[in-house]
């Protein structure tokens, strides 16, 4: 077990030292979270018997692990909802919807303002909060598009929303996707029955040009996945919506959230002996 936890921390600790976040703000944190899964565990526990219990179950000591419930209780931050952005709305929008689509299906350059299809009308079809203009400047602000001031159209500039320099944005990024992951392989792997949809595709012995043309694959197999399901799941969401106005727990049973990611990764595999053959491809599944 401790191989595969190494495995897991590796990354998360190679992003601490890139950022220089200290061993410190890591124990902290780390604690809080033992802390808070602890806490949810026993939550049936009265107060002072649960306390006993967290220090039991994750070896912190009790005067500490009073101290971090108390933190739990006043801030909840550990279970506080990260709310989608307008701007990440509208880039879904944009590369998704066909009305804002070119004939490759691409997203199309639009006229900022203007009938449909125009940037004006996208924005206002994701929100009538915000002005249009105040998203575009979101989006040149975070590397997401561009606004050719002379034709006074906007194109977009990158094919995933992931912000380009504001590190706060990337940060919030990876954690709510690798965080969904990991949350979505541990539950399949500590539950009786298998949640959520976790498998994965691995090949071994490509070469520079193929791996080009892998990403290039991936990249188009992911816009095609996107193209039909956003759709379907907006459909989905205005579906219940209808049938269910209010909120979660109703009598009809509570809403979810739901994530799907699709990700690849790629590294110089190690030398073999002359002569030796790759495996073909294959999918891993955990058990």
């Amino acid at each position: 077990m401790s191989a595969a936890l190494r495995q897991l921390l590796e990354p998360l600790a190679r992003l601490a030292v890139a950022r220089g976040v200290t061993h410190a703000t890591l124990d902290e944190l780390l604690k809080q979270a033992l802390v808070a899964a602890a806490d949810r565990s026993h939550a049936t526990l009265p107060p002072h018997r649960r306390v006993s219990r967290i220090t039991t179950s994750t070896g912190i000591h009790r005067r500490e692990a009073s101290r971090l419930i108390d933190a739990l209780r006043d801030g909840a931050a550990l279970h506080t909802p990260v709310a989608r952005s307008h701007a990440s709305e509208l880039f879904t929008h944009w590369r998704t919807n066909p009305l804002y689509g070119d004939l490759r299906g691409s997203p199309a350059e639009l006229p900022r303002s203007g009938p449909a299809p125009s940037f004006e009308t996208l924005a206002q079809s994701v929100t009538r909060d915000v002005h249009p203009r105040s998203l575009l400047d979101e989006l040149v602000r975070l590397g997401l598009a561009a606004h050719d001031r002379e034709r006074d159209t906007v194109r977009l500039l990158r094919e995933a929303f992931v912000p380009h320099g504001d590190a706060a944005g990337q940060l919030a990024v990876l954690g709510r996707n690798v965080g969904a992951h990991l949350a979505a392989a541990v539950d399949n792997l500590l539950l009786d029955d298998r949640q959520h949809f976790e498998q994965a595709i691995f090949a071994e012995g490509l070469g520079e040009q193929s791996l080009a043309e892998f990403r290039v694959l991936v990249r188009t197999q992911w816009q095609a996945l996107l193209a039909q399901l956003v759709p379907a799941l907006e459909a989905m969401v205005a579906r219940d919506d209808a049938a269910s106005p209010a909120a979660a727990g109703s009598a009809t049973g509570p809403r979810h959230s739901v994530r799907l990611g699709f990700y690849t990764h790629a590294q110089p595999q190690p030398a073999r002996d002359a002569g030796g053959a790759d495996d073909p491809p294959s999918t891993d599944t955990p058990r």
